[in-house]
């Protein structure tokens, strides 16, 4: 797919199904997000990779995360909860492992936004759907133990990869409303 052409067709998935993007393919779209721009070339990016069962320890997680907020909640709300870590055959979790380094934390979490990006795009031009999402569980410390990050480290996006069964809108920002040139005098 050509480049402009993926960036414009572009959509977030509503709803993803088996079959899940192969091992050769998930490596390619985490290879495209190893890529992105890296202001000091620290690769503050990590990955890791929930398929299967091991979907249903992220769930876990959330609803822990669910109950410790509110511990009257229902059981309902909890399995609705653990059950959004269904939603897709495949999670990527993407990390940003925050280095102490005269490159600003916020410039090494937009690195790894931008990895995101790219593995969005590979993954629409390998004919696969993907889900950027977060939540609670992408602040909550314990979470990120879970996924081998450091409490100073960040969550910066869940990515669910599978094939898309109900697209999302296109949503764009009319230029006029998000652009404005700045005068010479």
């Amino acid at each position: 797919m050509e480049l402009i052409a993926g960036i414009e067709s572009r959509t977030s998935a509503l709803k993803l199904a088996e079959p899940a993007p192969t091992r050769a393919h998930i490596e390619q779209i985490i290879k495209a997000g190893t890529r992105a721009p890296d202001h000091g070339r620290l690769r503050p990016w990590r990955f890791v990779v929930i398929e299967g069962d091991a979907r249903k320890k992220l769930g876990g997680a959330m609803a822990n995360i669910l109950r410790a907020k509110m511990p009257d909640v229902q059981q309902a709300q909890l399995d609705a909860e653990a059950g959004k870590a269904m939603r897709a055959p495949t999670i990527i979790a993407v990390g940003a492992k925050i280095s102490k380094t005269k490159i600003p934390e916020i410039e090494q979490v937009a690195a790894v936004a931008a990895a995101v990006q790219n593995m969005f795009l590979v993954a629409n031009a390998l004919g696969y759907g993907a889900m950027w999402k977060t939540g609670a569980v992408a602040y909550d410390r314990g979470a990120k133990e879970l996924l081998g990050l450091a409490p100073e480290d960040h969550i910066v996006g869940l990515l669910y990869l599978g094939t898309t069964t109900t697209p999302g809108p296109r949503v764009e920002a009319p230029l006029e409303d998000v652009v404005r040139w700045l005068p010479v005098s």
